[in-house]
């Protein structure tokens, strides 16, 4: 019986292009974005943050129109490839059948809340940027539990692990889809990153 090829960090569509779609319950404080960026740089294409199209200043939703024209109008720009970072699939359904590639970020609750916490405060503080131009961190906004990302976190934490679980049983690698989960305490991200360099340095 023949072997199995083994499966590459990123499938891509096969022409040498890749749209990948990250997720997760961890955000900018387990590296959500960061990776996004560093991957957008590694693959040479642009970076997107969700984020920075459904917030308008002052924490203004975008109404679900809005949001979809906005993002659908960036990727419009874009030929070939892109990174977008955010989860957004109820908002943005047909991002599924776009993407290439789904990674799902699920580090330890552990591991990523007590840096949630720390970058939380580090936004109030104004050291570092928000997640959208003109959302600046509050009081109200860390500590209210209707607006408070740290509550947020921890309320939806299960929340989305069910939902992304069950995403990975419908679209995961392991049954021909394009959905992996990268877990752990960071070696297996770590591992992965190093996977995706070394495949684009071999095309």
């Amino acid at each position: 019986m023949a072997s199995r090829s083994p499966i590459p960090p990123l499938l891509g569509d096969g022409h040498g292009n890749y749209r990948v779609h990250i997720v997760g319950n961890c955000g900018k404080s387990y590296g959500q974005s960061t990776l996004g960026a560093e991957l957008a740089s590694v693959l040479g294409v642009p970076y997107i943050s969700l984020d920075s199209f459904f917030w308008n200043p002052n924490w203004v939703e975008s109404t679900p129109e809005e949001f979809r024209a906005k993002v659908q109008q960036r990727l419009a720009e874009i030929e070939g490839g892109w990174v977008v970072d955010g989860n957004y699939t109820s908002r943005l359904g047909w991002l599924i059948e776009e993407r290439t590639d789904a990674i799902w970020l699920d580090p330890p609750f552990l591991l990523y809340f007590p840096r949630l916490v720390v970058r939380t405060f580090l936004r109030l503080f104004g050291r570092v940027d928000g997640c959208a131009p003109g959302c600046n961190e509050s009081l109200a906004n860390v500590f209210l539990p209707k607006t408070s990302i740290i509550w947020w976190t921890i309320t939806h934490h299960r929340v989305v692990r069910c939902r992304e679980g069950d995403n990975l049983k419908k679209w995961g690698i392991h049954i021909g889809g394009n959905m992996r989960r990268i877990g752990g305490w960071g070696s297996e991200l770590n591992t992965w990153k190093h996977a995706v360099s070394e495949m684009v340095k071999s095309k």
